[in-house]
């Protein structure tokens, strides 16, 4: 079945510490990509924006994007049509997926967009959700899970670089466990298992008691049963 992922992460001009964590502040780059049949695609979405307002000092130390870099970037009611298009009828990957839901609904709302909520034209997968069930008890930030799968994290904290690293891991997480198929080859004494694992056959040598090894064991449980018998 030929269906549609996209992954999709933002980054923004912060947070606010008390109260609702979007209000007044701003989307400044989305970046998307997608995955068609457990492969990732060289379709991308991705856009910086100018959000007409200041980027706190917290969130550009985290990914490294000034307003003066902003300046002549699009607006996102510019991009808004064509972003809705592209995700439309998909199911978006996101890890902590709320927080840039929450965000894009914001944007929506503010240039009255007729579409209020994307969950209404997509259905979401939260990344986080799953690696929590995957690995209970231990951190699963984007950079953890980069440490634990062993991927290069130099370029966190970019939208369109950690919706590619996020791809790679969402297929990580979600790799399924292949048929194993064991056959007996029955043509000689030392019979052959073959296990077929991802089309690789990989023979392993079956060892089976001899007579004495045989007869050694009966007597051992026929002495275990006598010794340890109930009265």
């Amino acid at each position: 079945m030929n269906e549609k992922r996209i992954v999709l992460d933002t980054e923004t001009t912060g947070i606010n510490k008390n109260g609702i964590y979007y209000i007044n502040h701003k989307i400044i780059e989305i970046g998307a990509v997608v995955i068609i049949n457990r492969k990732i695609t060289n379709k991308k979405f991705h856009y910086y924006l100018n959000p007409n307002k200041k980027i706190s000092y917290d969130a550009y130390k985290v990914h490294k994007i000034s307003n003066d870099f902003l300046i002549n970037k699009p607006l996102f009611k510019d991009i808004c049509n064509e972003f809705i298009k592209f995700i439309y009828g998909s199911i978006l990957i996101i890890h902590n997926a709320k927080f840039d839901i929450d965000f894009i609904n914001y944007e929506l709302k503010l240039i009255n967009h007729k579409i209020k909520n994307i969950l209404n034209i997509c259905k979401v997968i939260d990344s986080l959700d799953i690696a929590r069930k995957k690995f209970p008890g231990k951190k699963n930030s984007l950079e953890a899970l980069c440490e634990r799968f062993k991927i290069d994290k130099k370029n966190l904290h970019s939208a369109i670089n950690d919706s590619n690293i996020l791809a790679k891991i969402f297929l990580l997480l979600t790799r399924g466990q292949k048929k194993i198929s064991f056959k007996l080859n029955n043509n000689n004494n030392n019979k052959i298992l073959k296990n077929n694992i991802n089309n690789e056959i990989i023979k392993y040598k079956i060892t089976y008691a001899n007579n004495k090894e045989i007869k050694c064991h009966k007597n051992f449980l026929q002495y275990i049963e006598k010794k340890y018998r109930l009265k």
